[in-house]
């Protein structure tokens, strides 16, 4: 595959640079089967342009030899309209065979691109996921790879046999005629390019916007649709449905007038043309009337004519196409242009534990420049222990998370597993040693056994059979008639909290990783749930390294070592019973959770 190119500030995306971008990906240097299909595809392109160049003479001198008579006149005038028809049938096998050769060609050229496209969304930070709209984002690469194979299409099979046209026809016609006709053709020809490039640039600025509001439209339907508990939740049905309307509404608005220019462009063209045949024809009678022209001659020009606006009369079209075919393609090449801000650095090696123990060296992060969540925050979780992060809402604790997994990197200091710096290996490595259950597990729509299996690429029933049993969701699947077949629905909606907990522990159980992280990973749970998968996951961390970020205390109490985040600062460290002997911020939150439950308990009394 062509590798990425380097993003360019100052590409435009546009015309032919975008064209430039795309042709490595038309001739592929590795696939040597494809560009010869490329060059018998151009091959028959020539073929047919020949034949069909050809069929006007036929018709000439069929014509003038019906003004003679007897057999062999008769004889000719055969031929000559079977020679016609089977050049008219020939053009069509030509041009179906061109289709047929060159369809891998495009379907190729299409995946190859789309695949890359998708590849780089995937290696795109956290920081653009959480910026972007799914609507718009999977627009842009639909719009991109279809205008694709129609592109090269029209592009190949329109325009090039379109200009061989024009270059044949003015010899025939200046051999036949002189350069009058010639003249006046090169000029109806140039009239109509300037006429359908003029009409057709105001209509892509048109089309621009309408696409831009097609993506809105989806955009909004898409999120509105993914959050249709909280609209359930808010009665906001009405607000949801009147916000896409306005969307819709302001695409229409778009659409018309994007359509009435269309209808002007048409109008432009024909005239141009109509004018051309008119004269043309005209002054062809007028040779004839001074016995300078045959009578074939008058249906000579009229073919040709008909023959060489006939693909003219597509231009406005096949303008339109390929210009927004390059702007939905520009669309799709910046997004492979953005920026990875989290890359591996040259020649990274692949993270190598042996003791998988985790440490932040004086670590200073923040989203944005200027509001900083770490503060120089520094910390050692020793290998195979169990340490429990927590602290107020806003101290820092799942940014820890989001580090670590290297989603973003740190503007200073280091974060280290068995002593590497995860800034100087690959990724890939790095997330292979982590294993998580985060606060909502969001599950594929898919069944239950290809979610668990999900944890590790080439896990097998028995991998996925001992992880249920780790988990404990053995009864659970058991009284399941799918069993693990079972769909579990849009984002798992399909199952419980405790379920999904105990799917995503599952997962990370095939993934056997030898760093754990619990992030916040009962807090949604009712508390009978809440002690199961509590009771699972000590299970499931012994023998490896744990951390575990929580806002409910008593759930870490037995944690080896509990550190204390107050403002992206560590306040505090130490066992549970340390800290409340030295009555700090933990035994504070201590005290007002204790409080908060004996509240409940008498409330429920």
């Amino acid at each position: 595959m062509p590798p990425d190119a380097p993003p360019d500030p100052s590409a435009t995306h546009a015309g032919w640079r975008t064209l430039q971008r795309f042709l490595p990906y038309l001739w592929p240097r590795e696939n040597p089967a494809l560009r010869w299909r490329i060059v018998v595809a151009c091959a028959l392109i020539l073929v047919s342009t020949g034949t069909q160049l050809a069929l006007p003479y036929a018709l000439k001198w069929a014509i003038d030899a019906m003004n003679a008579t007897g057999p062999r006149a008769l004889q000719f005038v055969m031929l000559t309209v079977l020679a016609y028809s089977f050049g008219r049938f020939s053009g069509t096998v030509f041009d179906n065979l061109r289709n047929i050769v060159f369809e891998r060609v495009g379907q190729d050229a299409t995946r190859h691109l789309a695949e890359n496209v998708f590849a780089r969304l995937h290696r795109l930070s956290l920081r653009f996921h959480l910026a972007r709209r799914t609507g718009e984002v999977t627009k842009v690469i639909e719009r991109g790879t279809k205008s694709i194979d129609t592109m090269l299409y029209f592009m190949l099979f329109n325009i090039a046999p379109t200009v061989l046209q024009l270059v044949v026809v003015a010899v025939i016609f200046q051999l036949n005629f002189g350069w009058g006709l010639v003249a006046a053709t090169t000029l109806a020809v140039v009239a109509y390019i300037w006429v359908t490039r003029a009409i057709t640039e105001w209509r892509t600025h048109l089309r621009e916007k309408m696409n831009k509001l097609d993506g809105q439209a989806l955009s909004r339907a898409v999120d509105s649709l993914l959050n249709y508990e909280t609209v359930k939740y808010f009665g906001a049905e009405a607000r949801e449905e009147a916000r896409y309307a306005a969307a819709t509404r302001a695409y229409a608005d778009a659409a018309v007038k994007s359509e009435n220019s269309l209808g002007l462009l048409n109008i432009a063209q024909a005239l141009v043309v109509n004018l051309l045949m008119a004269g043309a024809l005209a002054y062809t009678v007028w040779g004839w009337s001074k016995g300078q022209y045959t009578a074939g001659q008058l249906v000579f020009v009229q073919t040709y004519l008909t023959q060489l606006f006939r693909p003219l009369d597509m231009l406005g079209m096949v303008y339109r196409t390929i210009r927004q075919g390059l702007i939905d393609m520009a669309e799709m090449f910046r997004l492979i242009d953005t920026e990875v801000e989290v890359a591996d650095a040259p020649g990274a090696p692949a993270l190598a534990v042996r003791q998988p123990s985790v440490t932040f060296d004086n670590v200073v992060f923040g989203y944005d420049s200027d509001r900083t969540i770490l503060h120089g925050l520094s910390f050692e979780v020793p290998a195979g222990s169990r340490v429990a992060i927590v602290g107020p809402s806003g101290a820092g604790k799942s940014t820890i998370a989001r580090l670590l997994f290297r989603f973003y990197d740190p503007q200073g200091g280091r974060i280290l597993i068995d002593g590497q710096d995860i800034a100087q290996v690959t990724q890939a490595s790095v997330r292979a040693a982590i294993g998580i259950v985060p606060q909502d597990s969001v599950l594929f729509n898919d069944t239950i056994g290809y979610n668990i299996a999900y944890g590790r690429d080439g896990a097998g029933a028995d991998d996925v059979a001992e992880a249920v049993r780790g988990a404990s969701l053995a009864e659970f699947i058991a009284r399941l008639p799918q069993g693990l077949d079972t769909e579990v629905g849009e984002r798992g909606l399909k199952l419980s909290g405790g379920e999904k907990q105990r799917v995503a522990i599952a997962r990370t159980l095939v993934k056997n990783p030898p760093i754990l992280l619990f992030d916040e990973a009962t807090s949604a749970l009712d508390t009978r749930t809440e002690q199961d998968i509590l009771a699972t996951m000590r299970t499931v961390a012994s023998r490896r390294t744990t951390i575990s970020i929580a806002h409910r205390l008593s759930t870490i109490a037995d944690s080896d070592t509990i550190l204390v985040l107050d403002q992206g600062r560590l306040a505090e460290q130490g066992s549970h019973a340390e800290l409340l002997r030295r009555g700090g911020l933990y035994a504070e939150m201590w005290a007002r959770q204790a409080a908060e439950s004996e509240d409940i308990s008498e409330a429920a009394e």
